[in-house]
């Protein structure tokens, strides 16, 4: 019997159901604190830009096709976002990888942020898939007093995020 954090095929990847392990966080709840690594090694945590929008892109890998268009689209589209907006882009890459896939690819208007040490973002944002042991490609938003304000778990997580929904509910 899966526990209350375990939510049995809450999305699927190529079609097979997975289990996302952590809370089943909603558009009002407080944005869990979390610890993941900056590109420079340094913790990044909910209290990093504090006072500021944050938009939390969750991605598998940057080392696959739609992650890595994923990354690009948004790194594009959060220039048009006002200076009050902070765009992370959270994956269980070493920030290493993640160091070389951004300079590679011209990648410098979202920050990237590694959670392969403990996971920590991913089980306290219920996006921790269980089966695989990476992010569920998601997106949310929270606001300067800590508030998810937006929220999108991507089904299949082979496909992308709603861009526009994400970038408006940032825009605030």
């Amino acid at each position: 019997m899966p526990s209350n954090d375990e939510r049995p095929g809450a999305v699927t990847f190529k079609g097979a159901p997975m289990t996302l392990v952590g809370p089943d966080l909603h558009v009002g709840d407080s944005a869990p604190d979390f610890e993941a690594i900056g590109k420079d090694l340094s913790p990044v945590t909910l209290g990093t830009d504090a006072g500021k929008t944050r938009l939390f892109i969750v991605v598998p890998s940057l080392d696959t096709s739609v992650c890595s268009l994923e990354t690009k689209k948004f790194n594009d589209r959060v220039k048009a976002l006002p200076d009050s907006v902070v765009a992370y882009v959270i994956s269980a890459d070493l920030p290493f990888a993640q160091n070389r896939y951004a300079s590679a690819e011209g990648v410098d208007s979202v920050k990237t942020v590694s959670d392969h040490r403990d996971l920590s973002f991913a089980r306290n944002y219920g996006v921790l898939i269980q089966e695989l042991k990476l992010l569920a490609r998601s997106v949310f938003v929270v606001s300067p007093d800590n508030t998810v304000t937006y929220k999108e778990i991507v089904p299949e997580v082979t496909n992308e995020p709603d861009y526009d929904a994400a970038l408006a509910a940032a825009k605030g």
